[in-house]
């Protein structure tokens, strides 16, 4: 399985130097970061710790803000890593630059990278920042039997997003839709799920 998604994520080469000054205010990185099993390989996940002002308590990729001591947005994936679950630079091989993509709830632009780790890890939180960290099979995202949805609801109403649960954490949103589009890209996963259009989380949160 590892063998076929590292060929097909040929698709999506490293570009190092991707980086627009312009930009910089909203630039992210985060890291897909696989290890174990070749046959059915680890997917590293974190949660986010409760007292930050931004997706407290959810579940993310390991990544965060472009600095301006990065020397592109693949620096960053790699030193936030770093910081966040204690996986040194070395011992990850990136292979691949995903589509950017925005979080719903806020304008930023997120860059996500995928890579190898290249031998067992030593995961260590930051606990400033992550109160989790944990491995999820990419087995698990396959079944297409394990989704479900649940409602973000406010006083004018409710919108229904789909989810996956996973020994108690809830993985949902940007760092889901990241996932389920490389496994469909990758695999041929068939996962097909509905969103509410961009109008309608919009318009929910404006009367909300």
């Amino acid at each position: 399985m590892l063998e076929t998604i590292k060929n097909q994520l040929k698709k999506f080469p490293l570009d190092q130097s991707y980086y627009s000054s312009k930009d910089s205010a909203v630039a992210a990185a985060v890291l897909l970061l696989l290890h174990g099993d070749p046959e059915d390989p680890q997917i590293v996940l974190t949660q986010r710790a409760m007292h930050l002002n931004n997706h407290a308590g959810e579940v993310a990729f390991p990544g965060g803000m472009w600095d301006a001591t990065d020397k592109n947005l693949l620096h960053t994936a790699l030193r936030e890593t770093h910081e966040e679950i204690g996986v040194p630079p070395h011992l990850i091989e990136p292979i691949a630059m995903l589509p950017v993509a925005s979080p719903k709830s806020r304008s930023l632009n997120v860059t996500p990278f995928v890579g190898i780790a290249n031998g067992p890890l030593e995961l260590k939180s930051e606990p400033s920042e992550i109160a989790a960290i944990f491995d999820v099979p990419v087995s698990v995202f396959t079944d297409i039997n394990r989704y479900q949805y649940f409602e973000i609801k406010n006083a004018s109403g409710a919108l229904k997003f789909p989810c996956l649960l996973f020994k108690g954490y809830k993985i949902w949103g940007f760092t889901l839709k990241v996932l389920v589009d490389m496994l469909n890209v990758t695999l041929n996963a068939g996962i097909e799920l509905e969103y509410p259009s961009d109008a309608r989380i919009e318009d929910l949160r404006k009367r909300g």
